[in-house]
């Protein structure tokens, strides 16, 4: 089975480095013709884009603003003509705790970027270019949206919030626009380092499968989502994880 996505113009939020930025490789060597990335620090977003060729156009701002979104599936359209694949990478995790304790700002703030940003960045994309033309779109959500853990209740609220937000998109867009998620476990990047930096090894003997995840992984699955090979696939939340909620016994991640 060949995944490609051969022609189409991909945005990615959150695409400075980690998942993000191994979804936009992976986008790239699948035959993309052109990528938006988004972040919002220029000094790690241009230079990845510098570094990936002419088919990557870097868009700095807040995931959060909508006139920067607005901007990003613009540019997305005048400089490629269309805007066809959306994945909505960027998170946050900003404190963790028990919900009945956690700060009521940091809450808002995951709430904020983890699952408003996506409707926002859909409804972008949908207006300026999938309605007429189809597309599909990919959230990153989590293992922790799927079952709750310690620590980082909002943020699992958030996740499981991105997983139904999935599910109602893609019944209201289809057929024209597939609408897919990724629920991931414990990746190894910089955004879950709390999560796995007090013991790689006991936390990757976790997983059934015996190591974390890598942004690849994650990459892999949502540019097949994305892709014509997973065309009569929508509204799914693929869990990529190790085997947790398939094959683990009681064993919960966070």
């Amino acid at each position: 089975m060949q995944v490609r996505v051969d022609g189409k113009v991909a945005l990615v939020t959150g695409a400075s480095r980690g998942i993000g930025e191994a979804i936009v490789r992976e986008l790239l060597g699948a035959g993309a013709e052109g990528v938006i990335i988004t972040g919002r620090r220029g000094e790690t977003l241009e230079p990845l884009a510098a570094e990936l060729g002419d088919r990557v156009v870097p868009v700095v701002g807040n995931v959060t603003d909508e006139a920067h979104a607005a901007e990003a599936v613009a540019r997305a359209v005048d400089t490629f003509g269309s805007c066809d694949l959306l994945v909505n990478n960027a998170g946050t995790n900003p404190a963790a705790g028990s919900l009945t304790d956690v700060d009521l700002g940091a809450v808002d703030k995951t709430w904020e970027v983890n699952l408003r940003a996506p409707l926002l960045w859909a409804r972008q994309a949908w207006q300026a270019s999938m309605r007429e033309r189809g597309g599909a779109i990919v959230s990153i959500g989590s293992v922790g949206g799927l079952q709750p853990s310690p620590a980082i209740g909002a943020y699992n609220v958030s996740k499981a919030a991105v997983h139904h937000l999935t599910r109602q998109l893609a019944h209201e867009l289809a057929p024209g626009v597939r609408v897919n998620a990724v629920a991931a476990a414990i990746v190894r990047t910089k955004l879950s380092e709390m999560l796995w930096s007090w013991d790689e090894e006991a936390v990757a003997r976790a997983h059934p499968l015996q190591r974390l995840g890598t942004p690849e992984d994650v990459a892999r699955s949502a540019v097949f989502l994305l892709s014509d090979a997973a065309a009569w696939i929508t509204g799914v939340i693929l869990p990529v994880d190790g085997g947790v909620t398939g094959a683990a016994s009681g064993v919960r991640i966070g």
